[in-house]
């Protein structure tokens, strides 16, 4: 039962300049996820997909495979995860190499851990999944969702709810935007990252952050240092 880590990290990030390799608490922050895969121990393979020879170079010291290099078609910003996927699983497939599972594990995801990974490939194994990922609550309910509408005036995305109470409404989850751990033929068959057979793992809040901008970044610095002196 093969598995493969996925790590895509191209070079042209444009909110963050090298984002895939800008330090986060004095380490790229690539770094992160190359090194929550490994000691996982989950995985035949560690790779990063990237067309980039200085994040390749990165990679490779904190232990990742960099065995080619991604097509310059899948490098645009118009490329997709599911593209980047795709490519990589039909490059092992041309070296001889299938995994039954994949991981595809985002490179600006300091705040995944060897635990959550273990934690999820059990789920998925033992449900019998398609894939599963993490995600959490939203912090307010999105059936009270506010809009701006034509004339400047505040109107509700859903005016039925105006007079619901927010604790009745059901629970709304998002995606954390940190891994998606797949069967990989079932993904590929389907040219999608997952499929209605898709499990969760949820978790709190403090423990992801998105990061876009450079607030972001100071944001998620500050809540990963909160975590490890608080574990």
């Amino acid at each position: 039962m093969k598995k493969l880590a996925i790590i895509p990290a191209r070079g042209g990030s444009k909110r963050i300049p090298r984002k895939n390799i800008k330090l986060f608490l004095g380490k790229p922050i690539i770094s992160y996820s190359v090194e929550a895969a490994i000691s996982s121990g989950l995985f035949d393979e560690v790779m990063v997909s990237t067309e980039d020879h200085e994040i390749a170079e990165i990679a490779k010291q904190y232990g990742a495979k960099v065995p080619f290099f991604r097509s310059i078609k899948n490098s645009s910003d118009t490329a997709t995860t599911i593209d980047v996927i795709a490519e990589v699983t039909e490059e092992y497939r041309q070296l001889g190499r299938e995994f039954e599972y994949t991981c595809c594990i985002y490179s600006c995801a300091p705040f995944v851990t060897k635990e959550v990974l273990k934690k999820s490939f059990c789920k998925l194994e033992v449900e019998k999944l398609d894939c599963i990922f993490p995600l959490t609550k939203y912090g307010h309910p999105i059936q009270r969702a506010l809009k701006i509408n034509a004339k400047g005036y505040i109107e509700m995305v859903e005016p039925q709810n105006m007079q619901i109470r927010t604790q009745d409404f059901e629970p709304s989850y998002h995606d954390l935007g940190q891994f998606y751990f797949f069967k990989t033929i079932e993904v590929i068959s389907n040219n999608q990252l997952w499929t209605t057979n898709t499990g969760y793992l949820e978790l709190a809040d403090l423990e992801s952050h998105d990061i876009d901008t450079e607030y972001d970044w100071e944001i998620a610095e500050f809540k990963f240092k909160y975590l490890q002196k608080n574990q």
